[in-house]
């Protein structure tokens, strides 16, 4: 694992730019070259075979650099989806996305299909864009459709698709198998919360570092009582969602996403990464002050990740409401196993 780790700091860091938006393709090259852009999939599906806890280090640390690149997308979501429904995981980043509304009709030679995906993460620089709709799923050539490009507050990509009786060829969808429409949303967010944890760490880094460089009143802002104590609950956020997204990867690494408790983890670990988010960005721009929310500074690379992420892959509210059901659900005599993780 610390080599791993290592590997991807050095991957992440050697990439960093605070200037650049949208997708890094050399960044993408090297992430090819080293194995971890389908770190998780099989060697049949192009992968390295690692396991979710591998993959949680990994993700960390490009939530830790700002890494402008679809690895939750490429690794846990599309190339899984399309390795799971028996359809070849073509080369280059992919995309995936759920739908509800895309209308797919079967045909001798494969399919037609119409409708809006909106807000897809990466369209406009994916090799190939995934979609699960009902109990099918389809891998879409996104030279066949119509993409507006959008992006979050990180100024990610994230680009409204228009289909128009797209034709899609018989390799190219297939039936989906059980349980994938209830997995996907559990990979999705257990990739989001560890990109989370990293991001709130590199925040927590730069305001420490800040602290300790800006002098006021004749001695470092760090050395005031106030200052220490923001940082020290800061740290406790930081540490708490490390620990919660952590626990996550191993359950699922553990027990398969299809097992109560590592739903129960993962909810626990994407409300806890996306509460985290508020406090630490909150935090660490009260320490910068104003120059912390200027361009140009490398907070900002940070912070409005934490924004944007802390919604996406289901709020903080959304998972408070599943682990609350599941609560309910387990009674007095359950809730300390459902916790603990116990029989």
């Amino acid at each position: 694992m610390s080599e791993l780790q290592d590997l991807a700091e050095s991957v992440f860091s050697d990439a960093w730019d605070n200037t650049a938006t949208g997708f890094d393709s050399e960044l993408w090259k090297t992430c090819e070259q080293t194995g971890i852009a389908r770190l998780t999939l099989p060697e049949a599906a192009g992968g390295s075979e690692g396991s979710l806890t591998d993959a949680a280090a990994v993700l960390t640390a490009a939530g830790t650099y700002a890494a402008r690149v679809p690895l939750v997308e490429t690794d846990l979501l599309a190339g899984w989806l399309l390795h799971t429904a028996g359809i070849e995981v073509p080369p280059g980043p992919l995309t995936a996305v759920v739908a509800a509304d895309l209308r797919v009709q079967r045909t001798a030679s494969g399919a037609t299909v119409s409708g809006t995906l909106p807000k897809v993460p990466w369209a406009r620089s994916a090799a190939g864009i995934v979609v699960l709709v009902g109990e099918q799923v389809v891998l879409l050539d996104p030279a066949s459709v119509a993409i507006t490009e959008g992006a979050n507050l990180a100024e990610e990509p994230r680009d409204d698709v228009v289909l128009n009786d797209v034709t899609v060829a018989a390799a190219s969808i297939a039936d989906a198998p059980a349980q994938v429409a209830v997995e996907f949303p559990l990979r999705a967010a257990l990739g989001r919360s560890l990109l989370l944890a990293g991001a709130a760490r590199a925040a927590l880094a730069m305001a420490v570092k800040y602290a300790g460089e800006r002098v006021q009143f004749g001695r470092p802002i760090g050395k005031l009582q106030a200052i220490q104590q923001q940082l020290a609950l800061a740290g406790a956020e930081v540490a708490a969602a490390a620990a919660a997204s952590e626990a996550a990867a191993r359950a699922a690494e553990a027990d398969g996403f299809d097992s109560p408790a590592t739903g129960f983890a993962i909810a626990a670990a994407k409300a806890r990464c996306s509460e985290a988010a508020a406090v630490v960005a909150r935090i660490t721009h009260q320490v910068h002050g104003a120059i912390g929310f200027t361009r140009e500074h490398d907070l900002r690379l940070a912070t409005t990740r934490l924004w944007a992420w802390r919604d996406e892959d289901g709020s903080d509210s959304f998972w408070n409401d599943r682990i609350g059901a599941r609560a309910l659900e387990a009674g007095a005599d359950g809730l300390w196993p459902l916790v603990t993780g116990t029989p």
